[in-house]
């Protein structure tokens, strides 16, 4: 048995298409799922539109925006109630799911008992490739992020990356982590890790928990067998200063659980140099401020 959550926050008609998508694949693959969708405190309309249109699903709305993690934690909550299935799918809304993924990550997930999580090969809504897996972020990432980088070092293992080759071969790989906008778990894992972890408001979250998860000794792997299509990365619009220090602090927070703290050192001096140069590359007061905000967090040692 398998459930299925999705986060929904004022992307009522991108939560929609999700669902069309992923109910499409769940029948097509004959696979029983439980489908439940956590709405944020939406203000668009999200939640009555999703009931009326899937009456199926187990909605469970917010009063208030509880952030990414703790939403998808509540759903895990409200299936221990009658028993944590094998596998629980976390899907974000704003993806469209190919024919045949789910049950590509279902079968690899469930193949291996070595295996914890499991999550699926990404590309844009234009069709372009987009990294589905990282390895776990170290000070060659944070250099990459703030300074003049060669560009062969950029998609490549110095930032991260994973050959593109392994996405091509249609078999799973061993990663550190997968994006969280496909993360697949099998029952154990969640029962020995607990879920997201609630400090970590947005952003990261995933990045810490597939760490915890390979430090009690789960793999996690990406399928490129299993494709969905995200359209989350691909905008190219504007960044929003708050999401830069929420970005930002999530970072802080995530070095400090598990780095040792040399590295934590070194980690905000690069920090307050690299925002240091960013200030100086933008005329816009609000990221100036966003910049300076993220500078005295590093300092202060978050």
């Amino acid at each position: 048995m398998l459930a299925v959550v999705i986060v929904s926050w004022n992307t009522r008609e991108l939560t929609l298409e999700a669902l069309r998508s992923l109910y499409a694949d769940l029948e097509a693959s004959d696979l029983a799922a439980d489908v439940y969708v956590v709405d944020s405190a939406s203000t668009d309309g999200s939640p009555q539109a999703i009931a009326a249109a899937f009456p199926p699903v187990k909605l469970i709305v917010c009063a208030e925006n509880v952030g990414f993690g703790r939403a998808n934690n509540l759903a895990l909550e409200a299936m221990r109630a009658d028993g944590l299935p094998e596998a629980v799918y976390l899907l974000n809304s704003d993806t469209i799911t190919q024919p045949g993924a789910t049950h590509a990550l279902y079968e690899t997930l469930l193949a291996d008992a070595k295996i914890g999580l499991v999550g699926a090969r990404l590309n844009y809504g234009d069709g372009r490739f987009q990294n589905s897996a990282f390895a776990f972020p170290d000070l060659r990432q944070l250099w990459v992020e703030f300074f003049p980088t060669p560009g062969r070092l950029i998609e490549s293992w110095f930032n991260g990356r994973y050959p593109r080759k392994y996405y091509d071969q249609m078999l799973p790989f061993k990663v550190d982590f997968v994006l969280g906008a496909t993360m697949m778990l099998r029952r154990e894992v969640i029962t020995r890790t607990g879920g997201f972890d609630e400090q970590f408001f947005m952003y990261c979250e995933e990045i810490d928990w597939a760490w915890r998860i390979r430090d009690v000794g789960w793999r996690v792997c990406c399928v490129p067998a299993a494709r969905v299509t995200h359209f989350g990365g691909a905008s190219t619009g504007q960044v929003r200063p708050r999401s830069v220090v929420d970005l930002w602090t999530s970072r802080l927070l995530l070095f400090r659980l598990h780095y040792p703290a040399h590295k934590r050192l070194l980690a905000r001096g690069m920090i307050v140099l690299g925002m240091a140069r960013k200030r100086r590359q933008t005329d816009d007061p609000a990221l100036r401020d966003a910049y300076r905000a993220v500078q005295r967090l590093a300092l202060g040692g978050a």
